[in-house]
This record gives structure tokens, sequence and C-alpha cells, in this order.
């Protein structure tokens, strides 16, 4: 690994670190990011500014909604990308599952929830731990490559299953997916991706972030895009993974 991607790895492990330590006094519950990015993100991001605005308010109304109703078994964490929600995390019961979803989907201005909570015992520190060395290493890899613009993806990790969340081509999302899967102690790879093509993206490009091959302009995205139908899940990998392999799930 070289010394840029080593520090990068630092970088996210020191802002999950800061996460994590408010964590500390029994609070279950966890707010994706979106509250903590800076005003020089938005600038390199494809959504639209008042989108980003939306995603951090609806971290923290969500995150407030869950803690309403939040019990002993449940650690849920509200992660919100161009104002679809993904929950992840584990609750006692699958009527507080339920409920979970419910009061996070009548959040303001959400347009969707992708609900992964798992039905069982919260992850252990340990468990949060790992998650957070994945999630810097798949950054990392994301930062590293050429051929994607790594900040289309927001990566959330939970028990070693990695979700990519984004505004991003179908070429784009396949390539990450692939360079997540190759991150060792990845076990599954979820892709909670909004599908844009090539020629919508040259329309919308933010300033300061590459322009695609096949067209060229500089606006801001000014709505939200609405998925397109799910991509076929990717072959297996080659050769052929032992048990505990990773597997890819269609984009939802």
């Amino acid at each position: 690994m070289t010394k840029t991607s080593t520090s990068r790895i630092a970088m996210a492990l020191a802002a999950g670190a800061i996460a994590a330590a408010g964590l500390s006094a029994c609070v279950p519950l966890v707010v994706g990011g979106a509250a903590a990015v800076g005003a020089g993100m938005v600038a390199t991001d494809r959504r639209s500014s008042g989108a980003q605005l939306d995603d951090q308010a609806i971290e923290l109304r969500g995150a407030a909604r869950v803690r309403e109703i939040a019990n002993d078994n449940m650690y849920v964490s509200v992660t919100s990308f161009n104002r679809q929600v993904l929950l992840t995390g584990a609750v006692g019961s699958d009527a507080d599952r339920r409920r979970v979803e419910d009061v996070v989907s009548r959040v303001d201005n959400v347009r969707s929830v992708v609900n992964e909570l798992t039905v069982g015992p919260p992850s252990t520190f340990q468990d949060r731990s790992n998650d957070l060395l994945i999630s810097g290493k798949v950054k990392a890899s994301l930062l590293d490559a050429r051929d994607i613009f790594a900040n289309s993806f927001k990566v959330v990790t939970e028990r070693g299953v990695v979700y990519l969340m984004g505004l991003a081509t179908r070429r784009e999302t396949v390539r990450a997916t692939d360079i997540a899967r190759g991150v060792s102690g990845v076990v599954k790879v979820v892709r909670v991706v909004e599908i844009v093509s090539e020629a919508e993206l040259a329309n919308q490009v933010p300033q300061g972030q590459p322009a695609q091959s096949g067209g060229s302009g500089a606006g801001p995205a000014s709505r939200s895009n609405v998925p397109l139908p799910p991509m076929e899940p990717l072959p297996p990998l080659s050769p052929p993974a032992s048990s505990g392999g990773v597997v890819t799930t269609p984009v939802r």
C-alpha cells in the first residue's frame, strides 16, 4: 500500500473516531455523516446544494425520531444521500424494524427508505471498529482509482457488508463495486445507487469535478434523479470465491 493510500485511510479513520466518540454515552443511534460534511465538499458533490442540506436535516431529524422510540435492543444508523435514506444496524424485533422505517419515512423530504436493519443483537465495539477500518480502506481505494470520481459515492459498512450510496453512471457503479469487492474484510457489497446517464452527468458536472467523456458542461444539479430499474447482478468472481466470499446484490 502506498504512503498516500495509508494517509487517506488514516484520515478516514480519524474522522470516524471523532464520530464514534459521540456514541459512548449509550446512544443507540448513529447519524450517517452528511451533517459532518464541510462546505468544501459542496463544490465537488453531484447532489444539488439543496439536496445536501436536506440530507443533513434528514439524518438529524431521523436520528431524533428514532431516539424517541429507541430501546436497549436498538442500534440504528441513519444515512441519507440525495434524500434517500439507508437504515443499517440491529433491532430486537420485526416490529421495531417496521417502527424505525415508519418514523424515518415520515421525516420531511425523505423520498424513499432502504431498510437494511437486522433483527438480533447489536454489533460489538470490535465489529464497529472493524467496519470503520473497512470503510476507510474502501474510501482510500476509490480515491486511488483514476477512472471514477470517488466523491460520487458514500460508503457505509455494517458487519463487513459495504453499502455504496451515490449518484453515478452504470460504468462507475460497476467499477466502484469491483473496487469494494477487492478490499480485505468485505463480505458483501450492496449498491444503493441512483443511476444517471453519461449525457445527464455531462450536463450537471459541478465546479471542481472532472467531466466525463462524451460531454461537457458545468451546470450544477438542480433536481433529484429518479433511480432506474435494478441492474443485473454482477457475475461471480473468477476464480469462484470460497465460502465467505463477496456477494454483490442488484442496485436498489
